[in-house]
């Protein structure tokens, strides 16, 4: 057995780290390692080749820093480049190296919240145009209807510290209401990018009563629990004494000044290549 190493945690930029709170307060004995690709982000407008292709050197990073278990904490990249890895790269590693997503164990659960049996979809614009919730809804809930809606700017907004700024209300009013637009019966909506939690507070002020908002981490730190509980050989892989360490491939002064708003505490961050 290979000596135990940290979990990964991987984000295209800051939004996974609202991932990462939600799963180091779930199960805090466990060791992680966070990597954010800054330098090359937004991915939510690239190609799928090109976050594949991102999203694969890094998943390849975390691996040679020795984790066993990478979780894509990026809906974009969950998207784009997981069944790819899962299927053409992961074989490489001797079945030793599992990688998973943000998008089955959502769809696996969000029919439970829903009473109209519609739900509606933030996302970026590389989330949606995928189709991979629609996808993945249907194979576990087949009488519910998705509503998409893209919200290319929302990222930009959160990344740039706007996300309180009036500027930023006239594009979230904007995206809600062509959502509703789609469907006056949705009565969910996810928050398809683990950068729209930091938008809560002005998406509710743009949404009618009785609608409610889904954000993932809860969803995803608990789905890591169940998986590891049901996975042992997966577990007794993964170090177990709190450690926690940042890494990100732009600035680490940015990286540090930005990650306290995602995550609500302070981080020191190293810079890699990649």
């Amino acid at each position: 057995m290979s000596n135990p190493a940290p979990i990964g945690i991987f984000d295209s930029g800051y939004g996974g780290l609202t991932i990462l709170k939600e799963i180091e307060n779930l199960i805090p004995r466990y060791n992680f390692i966070y990597l954010g690709d800054n330098a090359r982000t937004p991915y939510g407008t690239r190609s799928f080749e090109t976050v594949y292709e991102y999203t694969l050197e890094s998943v390849r990073w975390l691996f040679s820093q020795g984790c066993s278990l990478v979780i894509l904490a990026c809906n974009t990249a969950s998207a784009k480049a997981l069944r790819t890895i899962q299927q053409n790269d992961l074989p490489q590693y001797n079945n030793e190296k599992r990688v998973l997503g943000v998008i089955r164990p959502t769809a696996e659960i969000i029919g439970n919240y829903t009473s109209s049996k519609q739900i509606g979809i933030l996302g970026t614009k590389g989330t949606v145009q995928s189709l991979s919730y629609p996808i993945e809804i249907e194979k576990f809930y087949p009488a519910i209807k998705v509503f998409q809606q893209a919200c290319p700017l929302w990222v930009p907004l959160v990344e740039n510290n706007e996300y309180e700024s009036e500027g930023a209300d006239y594009f979230i009013k904007k995206d809600i209401e062509s959502l509703l637009n789609k469907s006056h019966d949705i009565d969910t909506i996810l928050l398809g990018c683990t950068h729209y939690p930091l938008l809560l507070n002005k998406i509710k002020r743009y949404l009618p009563a009785g609608i409610e908002v889904i954000s993932q981490g809860p969803i995803i730190a608990k789905s890591l629990e169940d998986y590891l509980h049901r996975h042992p050989e997966i577990d007794e892989k993964c170090s177990k004494n709190g450690g926690l360490q940042f890494f990100t491939t732009d600035s680490e002064k940015d990286f540090n000044t930005h990650s306290e708003i995602f995550y609500g505490k302070k981080v020191n961050s190293v810079h890699i290549d990649l």
